[in-house]
């Protein structure tokens, strides 16, 4: 019985209207599926254009396999015609890439008739990629930012925090130092990494206490190229 339902679209390797729209057809549900996992998946946020394409971008793959078939002339016309499209966009997430990779699988399964298959491993992936992010799979459970201090000439640089560091269990790596306003000041450039658990407000207070309520600043993300 299921060998019937995932092999019934081998045998029909001509091009008819019912077997295009049926194509299409699925082709669009299968889209709308992946489309909606990554919504339910993406706590940062999303765009409405991207969710858009990733319904799309299904059909479009599947209707050029359609029209290519086994004419191989008709394959080399398409990819000649494509190529003079450029897509330019800017490096994106790893995980946005994936959905791009996962919709066009979707749309390749479809157009080569093999629903069955297209709708079994859609199913899986979006089921496995709803499971690793309601368990939190993955996420990081330590953040790593930039620390920047400033800290009057006479207190000694080399352990001018390390017991704040450590009431708070903050790793530290010292990056830089520098001298300003005319050297009486000091700016000290840590590589800090902090528990989610940790309050980032008291910890900056306790080394506001220690510097002078001289400047400083967290950084959200290391910059490390700067050093």
């Amino acid at each position: 019985m299921l060998d019937s339902i995932f092999s019934v679209a081998e045998s029909t390797s001509e091009l008819t209207f019912m077997n295009a729209a049926l194509t299409i057809v699925i082709a669009i549900i299968l889209g709308g599926l992946i489309s909606f996992t990554y919504m339910k998946t993406s706590p940062a946020g999303y765009s409405q254009s991207f969710t858009l394409t990733m319904v799309l971008l299904p059909v479009i793959v599947a209707i050029i396999i359609l029209l290519i078939g086994s004419n191989v002339a008709r394959a080399f016309s398409l990819a000649g015609a494509f190529s003079i499209i450029r897509f330019r966009s800017a490096p994106g997430d790893p995980k946005d890439i994936t959905f791009v990779l996962f919709t066009m699988a979707s749309g390749l399964a479809c157009g080569v008739g093999a629903f069955g298959y297209a709708v079994f491993f859609t199913l899986i992936l979006c089921v496995l990629m709803a499971v690793l992010n309601r368990t939190g799979f993955g996420l990081k459970k330590a953040m790593h930012k930039t620390l920047k201090v400033t800290i009057p000439e006479n207190l000694g640089y080399e352990e001018a925090f390390a017991e704040v560091f450590n009431a708070f269990n903050v790793a530290y790596e010292l990056k830089k130092i520098r001298t300003t306003e005319l050297g009486s000041l000091y700016e000290l450039v840590y590589a800090v990494t902090i528990d989610e658990q940790t309050s980032q407000k008291e910890l900056l207070d306790a080394i506001r206490t220690r510097n002078g309520n001289l400047d400083l600043s967290l950084t959200m993300a290391p910059v490390m190229n700067e050093y």
